[in-house]
């Protein structure tokens, strides 16, 4: 005879679907469903293809295919993913999320995460090929109005510091969530495994998430807050950017890259990955360029996405600290864009009417996509109208600040 017992004992993800309380069963379909709308958003291009499409099917698949999750049995009797930190807490973060791909049966996926994601192997791997595809011209031919609107863009991570701890995270855990505004994932992972490894996955999970939807808000925001004839100013300048050589941007790059480990050690693995991208380039060796913006970067690009969208299960996303972490991703992020902004209007104003100010927005580095969003939004108000090369200026410029202020905060938190 058949019953429901032997049907959900073939059809396991479906029993626990049932057996799981309400609450859990009905997130886990919601997540299922947003799964595919980020699959659906990624590939019509409103929100980041590489990283939505493997994340949005990986959530979409863990979330329907949990086998077993006995929360009491999960690192030691938590029943959360967050624990706090206590001696050694970097390596039970790790473990912990760890113990997490194996409970959800996926252990092939272990590997993967152990030797990238525990040691911030991958988000060097990222700016390795990031910095391989940078042009830093476009930062030295205007390297003041770039580092102005960068600063600017940078609102969001400063003020999401004190805020987040009014919601009751720690110096470290607000310090961690803050550096979200900077809108650079591969920061966020790296400074999160140094600052608050015990909130690393949901951090990661929720920066992901909204730097993906970031890139189909900005132009709402871009909108709002600049009319129509400010969007179509041109920005032709009268002064002739410079030319800098090949070699010299080499030079710069590299003297940077020592310079800036020199005051910040704590990120210089970051920082040597960004630059060591960008002097690859500059070196004229093709087939390490060739390696780097091709292999590394789109593969470990696919693997962030699919293992953070692996990592999305109901249990995660139901913790009572993910909301306030959503909230203070979102308003960070905000904040950060409208500072941008803001950046702009400064510049506008001081120069007679010259800077477009929705350039500003490219300060939040997300590259190249917030550059791209710039110049869409004012292509659409004038099509003549060209600020890319300002918008990647200030672009690049946001990443280097943004892994300054992330080697600041670890210098003085991280201890």
């Amino acid at each position: 005879m058949i019953t429901w017992e032997s049907i959900a004992g073939i059809f396991q993800g479906v029993g626990t679907l049932f057996a799981a309380p309400p609450s859990v069963a009905m997130a886990r379909i919601g997540l299922i469903l947003l799964g595919f709308v980020l699959m659906y958003l990624g590939r019509k291009g409103v929100l980041e293809a590489l990283i939505m499409i493997p994340m949005g099917l990986g959530m979409a698949t863990v979330n329907a295919a949990v086998m077993f999750f006995d929360p009491l049995n999960l690192h030691g009797g938590m029943s959360t993913l967050f624990v706090e930190p206590q001696a050694g807490a970097t390596a039970d973060a790790v473990r912990n999320a760890g113990e997490l791909m194996t409970i959800l049966q996926i252990d092939w996926l272990q590997p993967i995460y152990t030797f990238t994601f525990s040691n911030g192997l991958i988000a060097c791997l990222v700016f390795m090929g990031i910095g391989s595809l940078l042009d830093i011209g476009f930062i030295l031919s205007r390297p003041f109005q770039s580092m102005i609107l960068a600063l600017f863009a940078e609102l969001g991570t400063i003020m999401t510091l004190p805020i987040a701890t009014v919601f009751g995270f720690n110096l470290k855990q607000s310090a961690a969530i803050s550096i979200v505004g900077g809108a650079d994932g591969p920061m966020v992972l790296f400074a999160s495994l140094k600052l608050a490894p015990e909130l690393f996955v949901p951090i990661a999970i929720v920066a992901y998430l909204y730097l993906g939807l970031a890139y189909g808000g900005y132009p709402y925001l871009i909108k709002l807050l600049v009319p129509t004839r400010l969007q179509a100013i041109p920005m032709v300048s009268e002064v002739k950017p410079v030319q800098f050589t090949a070699f010299e941007k080499l030079a710069i790059a590299s003297l940077a890259c020592v310079l800036l480990s020199f005051l910040l050690p704590v990120a210089a693995p970051l920082i040597f990955s960004l630059f060591f991208g960008v002097v690859i380039r500059e070196s004229g060796i093709k087939a390490f360029q060739d390696l780097m913006s091709g292999p590394i970067l789109y593969g470990s690009t696919m693997f962030l996405g699919m293992t953070l969208g692996i990592l999305c299960d109901a249990n995660t996303i139901m913790d009572p600290k993910v909301l306030p972490l959503l909230l203070l991703g979102m308003l960070s992020l905000l904040i950060s864009g409208i500072g941008g902004l803001v950046g702009g209007y400064v510049l506008y104003w001081c120069t007679g009417g010259k800077v477009n100010p929705v350039v500003g927005i490219a300060g939040v580095s997300c590259v190249p996509t917030t550059a791209k969003v710039a110049q869409k939004v004012v292509s659409k108000a004038n099509p003549q109208a060209m600020i890319m090369p300002d918008a990647l200026g200030a672009n690049i410029c946001g990443v280097i600040t943004t892994a300054i202020i992330a080697g600041i905060f670890c210098s003085l938190l991280g201890h």
